[in-house]
């Protein structure tokens, strides 16, 4: 008998299946689009290749540390009484100085009085489980750090979209970060560091397509593989770089894109990934290129701020004081775990509660999500995706359903993307509330796959911020629980998208309109049957393709 691999196994479900598409699929096929995604699975026009997305390139085991320290050894009690938090970034600060190591919180409950953080690499917190480790966090980042004010002015707060009282981030990074807010300034958050020009050229590129796994550099003396290295592409003066982001064609090239300079400061679009292999001139990546290379765009490989990588927090709960919800814009920063320049990182089975903001994707990239949830009395977002964040996986997530009513004057988001963030899967969710928020700046490539939503959630995004969706954007096996429509189904809104298999709905509330004119090239197919459609979860379905 022939030797059945994972590739086979999934065809044959696939054919078995019988859905109901919007499309020329006859009953027991699969889906058009999965069908023409398998046969060109880094080039489709609508449909991202997300396979490797996530830590380790989305390995189900991520690694731990062997070295153990214990915080009880650095004087950590679990009585809720005295501040933990001193001991627990001593135990933290002794295992990044020994190389790395897990740190271990015995079972109780901790009085937390400051930020816990993760600076080093290969450093991972570790409680006992979310239902038997939990952090009270006494104090927000407003009173820990200082007031941090939008770079757009007024009375906004910056901890309405940054930082957590759980924070893994590299120590310099760190640093700057701080002194920057503590002297009112702007801290620049993306990978190249507070000043856009601290990064160093390694080498340039010849022309290359999206999708390629590799390119030809002009220099490869400095690479290595196993290097993170950045992949720098810049905006020309024709914004033709934007508008290969969302698609290219007339209704790009008729969009006004020089009034939107807070989606211009985005760029250039700054990818961090790792060097598989260099043999001569050619260099291979760990995932393939996210967008074309071409020369128009300065194309090139730099340096980049150092990335927190191979760290983690993992089975524990972080609950804030319970207060208000804070008016929109307003929060005090009462947040809860945040990666940010981080690469290779991750949580798991971390539950957090009574939040401003939940779970925080800051210039974070190629990081892991997984069993995550938030609950309590309700948050603005309760996952945030920014600042060129890319293959991000959250996996296995939940929404908890609000303890007490929202304040007059508050926002609920949801799981939100924005700022040119790309190649990001959610997967595998319950959302008892909030939507698929995208906050403008075109974040493209994103997809959400095999989640149930109460869509009662609003997006957000300044005009300034250009257009809600950039290209292939992917909703798959949707199940929505309201019946509306508004970010969701997205096949009249979003260019060059996919929706596959969400459940009929209809439009009410917050209504949009495509931000380009003319054809959109988007598609949909399995419309109303979020149950029959194969295959059921896109991500899992790519990574088997792999295999």
């Amino acid at each position: 008998m022939a030797k059945l691999s994972r590739r086979g196994v999934l065809g044959g479900a696939i054919v078995a299946a019988t859905t109901a598409t919007v499309g020329a699929a006859a009953a027991g096929e699969p889906p058009t689009l999965w069908r023409e995604f398998s046969r060109t699975p880094f080039t489709h026009p609508q449909i991202p290749y997300v396979g490797r997305a996530g830590a380790r390139r989305g390995t189900r085991h991520l690694p731990h540390p062997e070295r153990a320290f214990h915080a009880h050894h650095y004087g950590a009690r679990p009585d809720a009484q005295s501040n933990a938090a001193p001991a627990i970034n001593r135990a933290l600060a002794a295992a990044g100085r020994a190389g790395g190591g897990t740190v271990h919180l015995e079972p109780g409950t901790y009085r937390v009085d400051d930020i816990i953080r993760v600076a080093h690499d290969n450093v991972v917190l570790r409680g006992a489980g979310s239902t038997r480790t939990k952090l009270v966090a006494t104090r927000n980042l407003t009173e820990l750090v200082g007031p941090y004010g939008s770079r757009y002015g007024g009375d906004k707060s910056s901890w309405s979209w940054a930082g957590g009282l759980i924070w893994l981030c590299p120590a310099a990074r760190w640093d700057s970060l701080t002194a920057a807010i503590r002297a009112e300034d702007w801290p620049f958050e993306g990978w190249t560091g507070n000043k856009r020009d601290a990064w160093r050229t390694l080498t340039t590129l010849a022309p290359a397509t999206r999708g390629s796994w590799s390119v030809r550099v002009t220099d490869p003396t400095r690479l290595r593989p196993g290097d993170l290295v950045l992949l720098r592409l810049a905006d020309d003066a024709d914004h033709t770089l934007l508008e290969h982001m969302a698609g290219e064609g007339p209704g790009t090239r008729a969009y006004t894109w020089d009034d939107k300079t807070k989606l211009t400061s985005y760029v250039p679009y700054e990818w961090p990934v790792r060097i598989a292999s260099v043999k001569g001139r050619k260099v291979t990546f760990e995932r393939p290129l996210p967008l074309d290379v071409r020369p128009e765009w300065d194309p090139r490989l730099t340096t980049h701020v150092k990335a927190l990588t191979g760290s983690g927090v993992e089975g524990l709960t972080l609950e804030a004081v319970e207060t208000p919800q804070s008016p929109h814009l307003l929060d005090k920063g009462h947040n809860g775990v945040t990666f940010q320049c981080a690469y290779d990182c991750w949580a798991d089975d971390v539950h957090v509660r009574h939040v401003d903001n939940g779970f925080g994707l800051v210039a974070a990239s190629a990081c892991t999500l997984r069993r995550t949830s938030v609950g309590g009395r309700g948050s603005h977002h309760p996952y945030f995706c920014r600042e060129g964040s890319h293959d991000n996986l959250i996996e296995d997530f939940r929404i908890e359903l609000r303890t007490t009513p929202a304040p007059a004057g508050t926002q609920l988001h949801g799981i939100n993307v924005e700022g040119l963030s790309s190649y990001n899967v959610w997967s595998r969710g319950e959302m008892r509330m909030g939507t698929f928020d995208t906050h403008r700046g075109m974040p493209f490539a994103n997809v959400r796959t095999q989640i149930t939503v109460e869509n009662n959630g609003r997006h957000g995004g300044d005009a300034s911020a250009g257009p809600l969706y950039g290209a292939r954007f992917t909703h798959w096996n949707v199940t929505v629980t309201n019946q509306r429509a508004g970010l969701v189904k997205i096949d009249g809104i979003a260019p060059h998208s996919a929706t596959v298999g969400i459940s009929r709905v209809r439009e009410f509330d917050q209504i949009d309109v495509p931000d380009f004119s003319g054809e959109l090239n988007s598609r949909i197919e399995a419309y109303g049957s979020p149950d029959s459609v194969r295959p059921r979860n896109l991500y899992e379905a790519q990574r088997a393709l792999d295999d």
